[in-house]
């Protein structure tokens, strides 16, 4: 059983030593545990911080991508690398690495298919109030449209089991997260979480720029993961909503029309309400395009399973570098 714990770091070279010192090196149920890390384009040096503190495998973009495709990067790099579980962890250090024991153990045990790590935000006192609001609040969100049961859709200390990691696809490019939470719920994985502990990261976040900035980001995203799995829900409720609009308009304009002496006067009642009414059944109609269009989409993913499964070997262009080679020269490998 082979486990790699991929680090997505963008200019992180004041914890990330710390942050590989801290793995283990030996889990039970664990052959063999590889540490790989994801450069996103830093200016510092992060680089060789992670080949001095002892990663064994490195993806270097010469430019940043955003934190959900370096996560997707790593993804695609440690099943080539031929892990059977993957935990991904933060660079700044502020997961505890002896947790990763409890993380993996749920998919050694065949219970899980993808673990995600609590920080239990309600008892953490170095989050302000308004902080631990909105993160149980987005949780509460994800939870209800994930139809799963996680308290902390926010965490990125996770693991995945191999055949999880082939069925996530990462569409946004913002963050992982909340998607991968929604993924697991729509395609029936199983997915649990376990408590661990959180440190406070003293740097500010790389991920956004303001607490508004996160909001809008995270609410467009979610919005934009659970239309691509329930179009036809989202697009009923739109209709609905404007099509009973128009119907209350439409009906306004038959009162005073039959009931009083005003008809005349209100003619732009039925003139808006039979507009809503036509838009509300045009959205109606687009989503049911949109649901088929989903439909379509399952079967390319199903599609895309299979190839990952069946070309696990073929070519990718990203290039990972073994940090830990078996002779003296450092050596390249494009999978």
């Amino acid at each position: 059983m082979k486990l790699i714990i991929q680090i997505p770091a963008l200019n992180e070279e004041a914890t990330l030593a710390c942050t590989i010192r801290d793995l283990p090196k030996k889990i039970k149920g664990i052959d063999e545990i590889k540490v790989l890390v994801i450069n996103d384009g830093s200016t510092d040096n992060t680089v060789e911080v992670a080949k001095d503190s002892g990663a064994d495998h490195l993806i270097n973009f010469t430019k940043t991508q955003g934190l959900a495709r370096a996560f997707q990067a790593g993804l695609d790099a440690c099943l080539k690398l031929g892990a059977d579980i993957i935990v991904n962890t933060d660079a700044d250090n502020q997961y505890e690495g002896s947790d990763i024991e409890k993380l993996v153990q749920p998919i050694l045990t065949g219970t899980a298919d993808i673990v995600v790590g609590d920080r239990v935000i309600k008892d953490l006192k170095h989050f302000s109030p308004l902080k631990r609001f909105l993160q149980l609040t987005g949780s509460w969100v994800v939870r209800n449209l994930s139809g799963t049961d996680i308290p902390d859709a926010t965490s990125g200390f996770r693991a995945y089991s191999r055949r999880a990691a082939m069925k996530l696809n990462i569409i946004s490019e913002f963050t992982y997260t909340l998607e991968t939470v929604i993924q697991a719920g729509k395609k029936r994985m199983m997915i649990t979480h376990v408590p661990i502990k959180a440190y406070k990261v003293e740097r500010q976040s790389r991920l956004f720029k303001s607490t508004y900035n996160y909001i809008k980001r995270s609410a467009i995203s979610l919005l934009r993961i659970y239309t691509m799995y329930e179009p036809l829900k989202i697009f009923f409720y739109i209709g609905f909503l404007l099509s009973s609009l128009g119907i209350l308009l439409f009906l306004r304009f038959l009162w005073f029309y039959f009931f009083t002496s005003e008809g005349g006067g209100h003619v732009q009642s039925l003139l808006f309400g039979i507009a809503f009414l036509v838009v509300g059944v045009q959205i109606f109609l687009i989503g049911l395009v949109a649901d088929l269009i989903a439909s379509n989409r399952k079967l390319l993913e199903q599609v895309l399973l299979r190839l990952k499964s069946e070309e696990l070997n073929g070519t990718q262009l990203i290039e990972i570098y073994n940090l830990k080679p078996s002779n003296s020269k450092t050596k390249r490998k494009l999978v």
